[in-house]
């Protein structure tokens, strides 16, 4: 594909180039041509002679010249020929603006692979179709129906959403943030977001590349190919959609907590793609990455001319998960010989209300020179001697001596309005209110965590695959895509999981046989790969303390069973030792369609039913983001024997994650597994599946 001719051509041709203002044809037309695209600009139209005072050609092939980059504005049952036309031409990049595909049904679809057909046989490189168009400042080319082109700068946006790069731009140009490729995906019949990342990362001009995106279609490949640019450069991503998933969820337990929106937020860390929670959220990430500096660390300092802000900004520091940094004394007596004795040189450092620019940014200088420092954050709150403008100044040549990042959080509106168009102006990021300015330092610190991490290692452990092939073999054989409990349980101990000792009975006599062989109490539960769901038709009893409860548990359910259900294939009882003691834990995967299996974990009980305290992971996955998955959840204290518990083995329960994680890579052909409950003891004890069911795909 030619992304360079898409990127940076030589020659455009604008094909629908309209006579009438405010057709998208003549929009595309004037944009090109007023932003000041210093290449050749053909029209074509078989209509018109002249367009926009520019000579207009019937028809592509009648243009005497090379042409690099052509936009499409024609009628949709038109597309296809022009695009043949262009391959013909010679056309190494086309712009597809014209809707009516792929997103109107199927006679849509039909139209996008035909006209992907012609794409792939002349090796044309496409966005679109039905899209906004493409923008790059720095080449001043407006290639697109939005809005006039503004200053470049470091910041490359890729959006699903046409209209929302036309909002994007206008807030932007306000806050003085500058672009550096504006693109809108549309379909992405072709040219998708994987597609863009690659070749943005090589763009020298794109230092931080931001996203809007509806869905991900390559998933696999989206998270491989930001894993490597988040290397270079950082990857921002605002995902809509978060909650429709939901809706659709499976209704396992499984299924029904692992949504999609899950999954992407695993891609998402798992690639070091920094996740936005709104525009704004996006707009402060991207400034802080573009125009500071990384942090070395998480330790923040704090300058502010009032108390109140001050502890504002220090309890949002603190809820963002970053550490208030703490002078030294050496750092204090430097302090106390530059600040009014009534000042505070604790941090926050509070330099009074009438603290002048000039000592803002002397006080400012001291800080980013101590080692005990990563980063800073310089409050102002409007008083009646405060000069924000000269404030913003001292700030920002007192930053511009240091590698550290600094952050501004002028408070107000009309009186720190030229303080913050000043720092607008020098590149400090200015935010309005305390936790903005702390979720972006925490993203900042995450990011360059993020880079200085080494590289995954997921671990293999020896397993014994012959059971396992197997049971599933022998399941989709059969036409059976729900493995009971039993074969899942053999399945699982394949992969070194611990399942109680248990065997199958497929009568009295060998039921009572069974539980003196594995020692009372035990438990019972009715084998049938017809039966997924036991207790619904009363198909578990527990607690069976002896040979006499045992005989009388089996003739009843056996009897009851028979009678609910006619048409299952009755197996016998599975015999278990009763497991006591532990904590349970809910452990599980559901296959994501984009991103592959997605590992769940979470505390039994209320926890998982109620509270849905639960956290994923994708695999495969590495010992430390097993840690990282319990870690994320709110009861995960309670394993370090909270109000007087005994704490519980997490070590087990890293283990028993990777195992899974091990199993559902090795066998594509599981589509879920459900382990509830898993009980964790102590250390030194062991964690023992209590019951388990898997699901293959209907499409192994």
């Amino acid at each position: 594909m030619s992304f360079d001719k898409l990127l940076r051509p030589s020659s455009i041709a604008v094909v629908g180039a309209s006579t009438k203002g405010g057709k998208v044809g003549n929009s595309v037309l004037v944009n090109i041509l007023e932003g000041g695209f210093s290449g050749e600009v053909f029209p074509v139209n078989p209509k018109a002679g002249v367009v926009e005072g520019r000579k207009c050609y019937s028809t592509l092939e009648a243009i005497p010249a090379t042409v690099d980059l052509a936009v499409i504005a024609v009628k949709r049952d038109q597309v296809l020929s022009v695009l043949r036309e262009c391959g013909r031409k010679g056309v190494h990049a086309v712009i597809v603006i014209t809707a009516g595909f792929g997103e109107t049904g199927d006679e849509g679809r039909k139209l996008q692979q035909e006209i992907m057909q012609v794409v792939r046989q002349y090796k044309m490189t496409m966005m679109g179709p039905n899209c906004l168009g493409l923008i790059n400042p720095w080449h001043k080319l407006n290639a697109s129906f939005g809005q006039k082109l503004d200053e470049p700068g470091p910041v490359a946006l890729i959006s699903q959403s046409g209209a929302l790069i036309t909002a994007i731009q206008d807030v932007a140009a306000s806050e003085r943030i500058g672009f550096s490729v504006l693109a809108s995906l549309g379909n992405k019949a072709s040219l998708d977001e994987v597609a863009f990342l690659q070749n943005l990362q090589k763009d020298v001009n794109s230092k931080v590349i931001a996203a809007y995106l509806e869905d991900i279609s390559r998933g696999q490949e989206f998270m491989r190919v930001a894993e490597q640019v988040n290397k270079k450069k950082p990857v921002i991503v605002l995902k809509s959609g978060r909650t429709s998933a939901g809706a659709k969820a499976a209704s396992s337990h499984t299924g029904s907590l692992a949504g999609s929106d899950s999954a992407y937020s695993s891609a998402f860390q798992r690639s070091g793609v920094i996740r936005a929670e709104s525009i704004e959220h996006l707009f402060d990430i991207a400034t802080a990455l573009a125009y500071q500096p990384l942090p070395g660390g998480d330790r923040v300092a704090v300058v502010t001319n009032a108390g109140g802000p001050g502890i504002m900004m220090t309890d949002a520091l603190e809820m963002a998960g970053l550490s208030m940094a703490k002078p030294t004394d050496s750092t204090k007596e430097k302090l106390h010989a530059l600040l009014p004795p009534a000042a505070s040189v604790c941090n926050p450092i509070d330099v009074l209300g009438d603290a002048t620019g000039e000592l803002y940014g002397r006080t400012v200088e001291v800080l980013l020179d101590c080692e005990e420092i990563d980063s800073l954050i310089v409050i102002l709150t409007p008083q009646k001697m405060t000069d924000a403008a000269g404030t913003a100044r001292a700030v920002a040549a007192a930053a511009s001596k240091n590698e550290k990042p600094v952050f501004c959080c002028f408070m107000g509106a009309r009186i720190v309005a030229e303080g913050v168009a000043l720092l607008r102006e020098k590149r400090i990021p200015q935010y309005s209110v305390p936790e903005r300015a702390a979720r972006a330092m925490r993203e900042m610190v995450a990011y360059s965590r993020y880079k200085a991490r080494p590289l995954r290692v997921v671990d293999r452990f020896a397993v014994n695959k012959i059971p396992v092939i197997k049971i599933i073999k022998a399941s989709l054989g059969r036409g059976m895509y729900e493995i009971g409990e039993a074969d899942a349980k053999t399945i699982l101990e394949a992969y070194n999981f611990i399942v109680p000792p248990g065997m199958v009975a497929s009568s009295v006599e060998d039921a009572v046989r069974f539980a003196g062989e594995v020692g009372y109490p035990v438990a019972m539960k009715i084998a049938s790969p017809d039966i997924l769901h036991k207790s619904d038709v009363g198909g578990v009893k527990i607690g069976l303390a002896n040979a006499q409860a045992v005989e009388d548990a089996f003739e009843l359910m056996m009897l009851r069973i028979k009678r609910r259900r006619p048409d299952a294939e009755l197996r016998g009882v599975l015999i278990e030792k009763m497991i006591t003691g532990g904590r349970e834990v809910i452990l599980g995967m559901k296959k994501d369609p984009q991103f592959g299996p997605v590992l769940m974990y979470g505390l039994g009980g209320i926890f998982v039913e109620v509270l849905k305290d639960v956290a994923f992971g994708l695999a495969p996955i590495t010992e430390e983001e097993c840690y990282t998955i319990i870690e994320n959840t709110r009861s995960y204290r309670l394993l370090s024997g909270a109000r007087g518990e005994k704490p519980v083995d997490v070590s087990l329960i890293v283990a028993n994650l990777q195992y899974l994680s091990q199993l559902v890579i090795d066998f594509p052909e599981i589509d879920e597994v459900d382990i509830n409950p898993l009980k964790v003891g102590q250390t030194g004890d062991n964690a023992c599946v209590v019951d388990a069911r898997i699901i293959l795909s209907k499409e192994a």
